[in-house]
């Protein structure tokens, strides 16, 4: 037995899965020649009406817990779904800075999809970092093959630290591959500017043009939405423009003085695809999802992760009664 146990012994790294053998007995793969066994605590049925969200983050890992994977999984179960991921990156970082990178393979990233979506519903995926083209290509091309109901994108390119987290040169790949796919983009200032070959909009009047233009960029098929984050202005509130090409839709809080805001585009995407199954448009899951953010960051200072820019509070709602 190796160190890590049986489980791996018996898996290969693209295996079918298999249970470990008894003594003198060859090896079952689950569930082979034997029925189900229900429990005591199993419900005998659950209608789809109020079955709770399947939702997917495909995106990198970030160490300390304040973006990435790690903070889409925690919004994703603050807010009632069920969390799946998907690792497109993995990164040395922390609250102060990212100090490297490292791809996942793309045609291994594309096996985890095709893996997950094969016996998983998945209700909803949200897009974060993917780093290089070709992983952009092989996410594009599993998505555009699976067709989740509700595609979140979110176009990282800058870490909170100043740190880039896609490389120059497949800026045009995301623009191309994925914006196509989404029915929901979420950049924030700098990225609308990058995606729009433009200077970033610093007003709320250039905010409503790039929301028009970055509309027109996103197929015409269907719902599709922009959803600009106003957080780099410099105004006292803190207002976001949710547009579907009809609909121009202001949503505004008030601006925390905090530090600790790491991980904010990534919370508020993966809020939003949690919150979009789960509501009946997109209007009133985009406004329940800015609420949500704008209380992780209201009660952020709670926390105390690093020294650099903090994470917001995932779980400001549920942990009232346990800190300490």
């Amino acid at each position: 037995m190796g160190r890590h146990g049986p489980d791996l012994a018996c898996a290969r790294w693209h295996s079918s899965a298999c249970v470990p053998a008894a003594a003198g007995r060859p090896p079952q793969r689950h569930g082979a020649g034997r029925r189900p066994i229900r429990t005591s605590m199993e419900p005998m049925s659950t209608s789809p009406a109020s079955r709770i969200p399947n939702v997917l983050s495909i995106a990198g890992v970030d160490p300390s817990g304040g973006a990435g994977i790690l903070a889409d999984v925690k919004a994703f179960s603050a807010l009632g779904a069920y969390g799946c991921a998907v690792v497109a990156a993995l990164t040395a970082q922390n609250t102060r800075a990212v100090t490297g990178i490292f791809a996942v393979p793309p045609a291994f990233v594309r096996e985890q999809i095709d893996t997950l979506f094969g016996d998983v519903a998945i209700a909803a995926a949200k897009v974060g970092m993917l780093g290089q083209a070709p992983v952009i290509a092989a996410v594009a091309e599993a998505l555009a093959k699976w067709q989740p109901p509700h595609l979140v994108l979110d176009p990282v390119m800058i870490a909170k630290s100043g740190d880039a987290l896609l490389e120059k040169q497949a800026v045009g790949a995301l623009r191309e591959a994925l914006l196509p796919l989404a029915t929901l983009l979420t950049p924030n200032l700098p990225e609308a500017g990058v995606l729009l070959q433009r200077r970033a909009p610093d007003s709320l009047k250039e905010m409503r043009l790039a929301a028009e233009a970055l509309r027109e960029r996103m197929t015409h098929a269907g719902s599709r939405w922009v959803y600009l984050k106003g957080g780099h202005l410099s105004s006292a509130d803190s207002p976001d423009l949710l547009f579907d090409g009809d609909r121009m839709i202001e949503l505004s809080a008030p601006r925390v003085a905090t530090k600790n805001t790491h991980g904010t585009g990534c919370t508020l995407s993966a809020a939003l695809a949690a919150l979009l199954p789960q509501h009946a448009d997109v209007p009133s899951a985009a406004s329940a999802a800015k609420r949500y953010l704008s209380a992780a960051i209201a009660q952020a200072d709670r926390l105390a992760v690093g020294g650099g820019h903090g994470p917001v509070h995932h779980f400001h709602a549920l942990w009232r009664g346990i800190e300490r």
